[in-house]
């Protein structure tokens, strides 16, 4: 999922090197956390949020076949720096 998101963002914005997606799963609920530049925060909404709702509806459909249910949020705030060194270290 996280791949499918980064793919169409990153195809949207300006700075796709600014772009951060963040999975935090569950056993059938997906949270995908999407932080960008600020000045690309409105092309992914889009007018109306037109951009958005069909980025979602996508998801959905996509996740629905993995009997998956998921959630995208937008984050405007930078990530905190033990947040970013967590992930990270993850991988």
């Amino acid at each position: 999922m996280k791949e499918f998101i980064e793919y169409i963002v990153k195809n949207l914005v300006d700075h796709p090197e600014k772009v951060q997606i963040n999975e935090i799963g569950g056993s059938h609920t997906l949270i995908i956390e999407l932080r960008a530049e600020k000045s690309d925060i409105g092309k992914i909404i889009g007018k109306k949020g037109k951009t958005i709702n069909a980025i979602r509806t996508l998801l959905m459909s996509v996740a629905s076949r993995n009997g998956l249910r998921v959630n995208l949020e937008i984050l405007d705030e930078p990530p905190a720096p033990s947040a970013v060194a967590s992930a990270e270290s993850l991988g």
